[in-house]
């Protein structure tokens, strides 16, 4: 498996393959990253703080998902306004934290799972995020919908329903799309129930 080094941003949220991310951009490390990525057509490595800060030192997550910059633009307030696609998952074999701050890991490619068809049993989530997608701002309204593919369904399950970090964590690191759906579903059945009781 090939073995690639690759800047690090830690964040306070799991990025699945597939899925989208906006981002505010003030701190220098982070602008003189994005600028090398502009320049050299490549991305970065979002991975979930375990403890400490975004703007500062933070303990983070051994697995996390590649991010490429899709557009950049300037925001109202000045800043620099990031949409983002999350690609492939790795595994930080070593990391090492920069004079100016950014951190930076040797890292394992995962392999993706194969493609494998959405069961039966699981049809309602599909259809679920088939009528609740569209609904959820420009981002998802313009998204492929892969409905049938197990692992599409997971990671956009996972991203949108309104779990702990750390359980995001725990999907993301799955490495089996149906065993994946069979542990959202109970969540979506508890969101559902939680939607029409209020």
């Amino acid at each position: 498996m090939r073995v690639s080094e690759i800047a690090l941003f830690p964040l306070d949220l799991v990025l699945f393959p597939g899925g989208p991310l906006g981002l505010r951009i003030f701190e220098t490390r982070y602008l003189d990253m994005v600028s090398r990525c502009l320049r050299e057509s490549s991305g970065f490595g979002v991975v979930r703080i375990r403890s400490g800060r975004e703007s500062g030192v933070a303990d983070f997550e051994d697995v996390g998902t590649y991010a490429r910059i899709e557009d950049f633009h300037q925001l109202e307030d000045g800043l620099l306004g990031l949409s983002c696609v999350g690609e492939r998952r790795f595994r930080i074999r070593s990391r090492r934290r920069q004079g100016d701050g950014l951190n930076l890991g040797e890292i394992d490619w995962i392999e993706a799972p194969p493609r494998v068809a959405v069961p039966a049993r699981h049809a309602a989530l599909a259809s679920l995020l088939a009528a609740t997608l569209p609904e959820l701002g420009e981002t998802y309204a313009r998204m492929r919908l892969e409905l049938e593919d197990a692992d599409w369904v997971g990671c956009r399950l996972a991203e949108i329903l309104p779990l702990a970090t750390p359980d995001k964590q725990f999907c993301l690191e799955i490495d089996d799309p149906v065993r994946r759906l069979d542990l959202l579903a109970p969540a979506v059945r508890a969101a559902q129930a939680a939607g029409g009781s209020s």
